[in-house]
C-alpha cells in the first residue's frame, strides 16, 4: 500500500505517517528530512527529487509532507490512500508550540539530524498565513476533487482518532 499524508504545517503529518508505517510495517519518508540538511540548510532540489523518486520505486510506502517540487503529482497519483490533515491555523500553531516545548534544543526523529526544533516569527507567519494562501487552498481543493475516492480529510484530533480506530490498512 502507498499512502500520502499531506496537510497544513503543525497538523501532525509526521506523527500520523510514522504511526501508519509502524502499523503496516512499511517504510516512511518524511519530506522535511529530504528538504533540510543539517543546520536548516535547504537541500539541492535535484538531489532531493532523486531521493524521493528512488523511495517511490518501492512497492509500499508512506510519505508525509507537501513540497510540490518533490514529485507531488506522482505521489498523489501513485498513492492508494491520501490523508489530508485540514486543521485550522490555531490548532496548528498550538501543536507547533507544544512540539517546540517537547523537543527544544533537540532534533525530532522525523527531521534531519542537526535541525534542532525551533519556532520563529517566520515559521509562525507560515503556519498562520503564508502556508494557507489561495494557491495552497486551491491545490487542496483540486486534490480532494480529483482523488475523492481515495482522499480522507481529517480536521481535528478527534477525527484522526476515530479514523485511526477504524483503519485496517486495506
Amino acid at each position: 500500500m502507498k499512502i500520502a499524508v499531506t496537510g497544513f504545517s503543525g497538523s501532525g503529518k509526521s506523527t500520523l505517517a510514522r504511526t501508519i508505517g509502524q502499523k503496516l510495517n512499511i517504510p516512511v519518508l518524511h519530506l522535511d528530512r529530504v528538504h533540510w540538511l543539517p543546520g536548516w540548510v535547504e537541500n539541492e532540489p535535484d538531489q532531493a527529487r532523486q531521493q524521493v523518486a528512488r523511495f517511490m520505486d518501492q512497492p509500499a510506502w508512506v510519505i508525509d509532507g507537501n513540497y510540490s517540487r518533490y514529485h507531488y503529482e506522482e505521489r498523489m497519483e501513485q498513492a492508494d490512500l491520501i490523508v489530508f490533515l485540514n486543521f485550522n491555523r490555531w490548532q496548528c500553531l498550538y501543536r507547533v508550540i507544544k512540539r517546540y516545548l517537547r523537543y527544544r534544543n533537540r532534533t525530532r526523529s522525523d527531521m534531519t539530524q542537526g535541525c534542532n526544533e525551533k519556532i520563529d516569527p517566520e515559521f509562525i507567519r507560515w503556519i498562520l498565513w503564508e502556508g494557507r494562501t489561495k494557491r495552497f487552498l486551491d491545490r487542496r481543493d483540486r486534490l480532494i476533487r480529483r482523488y475523492e475516492d481515495k482522499v480522507v480529510v481529517l480536521s481535528d484530533q478527534q477525527q484522526i482518532d476515530g479514523w485511526w480506530a477504524a483503519f485496517d490498512g486495506s
